[in-house]
């Protein structure tokens, strides 16, 4: 299957810059203060977080469409950790917190974000590789 849109951006590491290949996604990294750096720049976590989030609310946004709902009120936080060690190696784990509109609290807003998890390509990435728990809120 070819892709329908790649995306490309270019880091030299966790300080300095992120670059889009278009120019419009131009940030300044920095290794966060828990590990040892100044922390006055965005970091890989925030910017996975940031992605994951936006995707699986894109995806619930398609399923709910599919589902004839309305979930144009639902959000989704993305809280990545960093965790490991240089000697055992890292490893990243994932919390996705929904937000739902109280309309959609019970079995519908469940199947909803239980289908948006199988659609969503940063779910069916992550699937298997890193620990990632949803918590409806």
């Amino acid at each position: 299957m070819n892709a329908i849109y790649t995306a490309s951006a270019t880091a030299s590491g966790r300080e300095g810059r992120a670059v889009s290949s278009d120019g419009i996604l131009d940030v300044t990294l920095a290794t966060p203060a828990q590990l040892g750096g100044t922390g006055t720049g965005t970091n890989p976590e925030q910017l996975f977080a940031a992605g994951y989030a936006a995707c699986f609310a894109s995806a619930m946004g398609v399923v709910a469409r599919s589902m004839r709902i309305d979930a144009s009120e639902a959000s989704v936080t993305a809280d990545i950790g960093l965790k490991g060690s240089l000697d055992a190696g890292f490893a990243l784990e994932a919390v996705l917190r929904v937000e739902l509109p109280s309309h959609l609290e019970g079995e519908a807003g469940h199947q909803l974000v239980a289908k948006a998890h199988q659609v969503c390509p940063y779910s069916n990435a992550t699937r298997g590789n890193i620990p990632v728990e949803i918590i409806i809120d």
